[in-house]
Formats: structure tokens, C-alpha cells, sequence
């Protein structure tokens, strides 16, 4: 994935500001930032939900605006606040994408149950996915970005909501994932998660790229914590203040 230049405007707020991000093939590669940073607005144009004010974004050599077709078939997204044809069960939504995404029945179905059965939700096939709880409802978009064995998978917040082991067997997705061939993308503000997970990062703030590389060399020495904290220029809050939340008189 390369995107190049790419801005966005909302109103006077500058969400996106010339940025520049190339993502090597193969790799888990993690976007982390502040609240606010960009980081949702940057992913929904490289993935064609929204349509960049200038700038490109390129998948596998294919323009995401101007050759949509090809650049999408590749990819597999799941998007900040996704939201599915939940009146289906699990088992049916995976075959109504599937089909959306030209699977054939045979492969839907062996598929399906795999996809199903790493995520923990065999149990969970026919019961509608307005039902699920909401780390269920993540697992089960994951699986809907999964079916067609895209070669580019963009995930925007994939471990929130989700429980711990749930959590472990998404990590062992996308390793394999990734040992396959296949790229990843996500976003996270969990630092543990981006250090342990991911191959390379980039740390985006007020719309730009304040550094991307290997963990190891954004990391610089530190944790990518401290070196997070460093780079967005965090600054401790006076332990003075809130002087009211100290006492442990109860008010009268």
C-alpha cells in the first residue's frame, strides 16, 4: 500500500495534511496516534470509503480512486464502526459476502466454517448477529474482511471489544496471515499490542507521518510507549491539580 499526499478537509479542521505512508508487502504494519490524529480519516481514503481532497492511495500498483475495481478486490477492510446486514445470522452473513465477493458456494462454505471456528463463534453460526455482543460483532466483520483471501487486510481498531483469548487467536491470524503473504494494516492506541504484534509502524498526529520504520527503530532504544509519549509531546498534568479528588474525607 503507498499513499501519497494525501489531505482531507472538514470545515476548518485539517484532518489529513500531506501525508505519506508506503507499507511493504508481507508485513504487519500498525498506524497508532492520539485521538483526533487522522488515523481513521487516512485509512477510510486509502480503502475508498472517502474520497481524499488531494493525494493518491495505491493498492498493489492499482489506484484506489481512479481503478476501484481492482484495487478493493484485493483488499479486505474492516472499518471504525462497521456496520452489517445484522439481521442475518453469522453463518449467513459470511455467505452473503462471500458471494458479494464472487467465492464460489464450495469454497464459501469450507471457508466460512474455518473462519468461524479460529474465531470462536462455531457455536454462534445461527444466531443473528443483531444478538452479538460487540466483540462478537468484531470477529465476525474480521471474518467477512477474510473470506475472499484478500492479499491486503486494513483493520481500523480490530482488538477493541475483544476479549482476551479471542484477542490471542486474531493475533495467530494474523501472523499466519502475514507468513502467507499477505499485508496487514491496523490501528490501535494499545501500545503493548502494536510492539508485540506488528513488524513496522508509523506514529500519525494532527494528520502527518511524525515517524514510520521498523518497531525497532522507532523505538529508538525505548519503549514504544515513552517514545509515543515523546513524539506527540505529551506533557503531565500538574499532580496539584484535582486537589478535591485527593481527600479521603467523604464531603459533607
Amino acid at each position: 500500500m503507498a499513499l501519497h499526499g494525501l489531505c482531507k478537509t472538514f470545515g476548518a479542521k485539517r484532518a489529513v495534511d500531506n501525508l505519506h505512508l508506503e507499507v511493504r508487502a508481507g508485513c504487519i504494519f500498525g498506524m497508532v496516534g492520539p485521538n483526533g490524529a487522522g488515523k481513521t480519516t487516512t485509512l477510510s481514503m486509502a480503502t475508498g470509503l472517502l474520497r481524499p481532497d488531494a493525494g493518491t492511495a495505491q493498492v498493489l500498483g492499482h489506484d484506489v480512486w481512479t481503478d476501484p475495481a481492482a484495487a478493493k478486490a484485493l483488499m479486505g477492510v474492516l472499518p471504525d464502526g462497521l456496520r452489517l446486514f445484522d439481521r442475518l445470522s453469522g453463518g449467513e452473513l459470511l455467505h452473503y459476502v462471500g458471494l458479494l465477493r464472487r467465492v464460489p458456494p464450495a469454497d464459501i462454505e469450507h471457508r466460512s466454517a474455518e473462519l468461524l471456528e479460529a474465531l470462536g463463534l462455531t457455536e454462534d453460526l445461527d444466531t443473528l448477529v443483531v444478538e452479538y455482543s460487540a466483540g462478537m460483532t468484531k470477529k465476525i466483520g474480521l471474518a467477512c474482511a477474510l473470506i475472499h483471501a484478500p492479499r491486503l487486510l486494513i483493520l481500523d481498531e480490530p482488538f477493541e471489544a475483544v476479549d482476551p483469548v479471542s484477542g490471542q487467536g486474531i493475533r495467530s491470524i494474523l501472523r499466519s496471515y502475514a507468513r502467507g503473504g499477505g499485508t496487514v494494516v491496523l490501528s490501535s492506541h494499545v501500545m503493548e499490542l502494536v510492539e508485540s504484534l506488528c513488524d513496522d509502524l508509523a506514529v500519525v498526529a494532527e494528520g502527518r507521518v511524525l515517524v514510520s520504520g521498523t518497531v525497532e527503530s522507532v523505538r529508538a532504544g525505548s519503549t514504544l510507549q515513552k517514545r509515543f509519549l515523546d513524539l506527540v509531546g505529551f506533557t503531565a498534568a500538574d499532580e496539584e491539580g484535582l486537589a478535591w479528588l485527593h481527600s479521603s474525607s467523604p464531603s459533607s
